[in-house]
């Protein structure tokens, strides 16, 4: 009984958190955001006026870069397809630094998106993981593509609804 106590009471306030995100009055700092400002000491990877790519600080394999839209969205369910523009430019500047880096095996890459509220950090973020074939086995799980809380690009990218609700 107490333990669905706690677990409503985190849900509640993840979800007034969340609205305070998606309606643009950031309450919290954003990590992302400090990044894409300058403010960390994070080496940036890729920069232009749209998107920011860095490693991920916990990598999942051997390589394992994230690309941020300088624009504060929360997360997947903040986009709808009047984004798929902005996603395929993510897609293919993250396919160009793994071309960079030497990861030109698509069988062995994932790209992909967590889903809230299992996104850690709630600034929309693509994961780029190569190779998948050395991820661990906790690692395997927490990135595990089309679970219901890690989504391929693909998958995110074609279930776009047409309006936000």
């Amino acid at each position: 009984m107490n333990i669905l106590f706690v677990i409503f009471n985190f849900t509640v306030l993840i979800a007034a958190i969340s609205v305070y995100w998606i309606r643009g009055e950031k309450k919290m700092s954003c990590i992302f955001c400090d990044i894409i400002n300058k403010k960390t000491d994070t080496k940036i990877l890729f920069e232009n006026d749209d998107f920011v790519a860095f490693n991920d600080i916990k990598p999942a394999s051997s390589f394992h870069f994230l690309i941020i839209p300088k624009t504060h969205i929360m997360n997947t369910s903040s986009l709808t397809i009047d984004d798929k523009p902005m996603l395929m430019n993510m897609k293919r500047y993250m396919l160009d630094l793994m071309e960079k880096n030497d990861q030109t095996d698509l069988a062995d890459i994932s790209l992909g998106f967590h889903i809230a509220p299992f996104n850690s950090v709630r600034h929309l973020h693509l994961h780029g993981i190569s190779k998948k074939s050395e991820m661990r086995f906790l690692t395997r799980m927490i990135f595990k593509e089309n679970s219901f809380w890690y989504k391929t690009f693909d998958d995110v990218f074609n279930s776009l609804p047409a309006s936000r609700s």
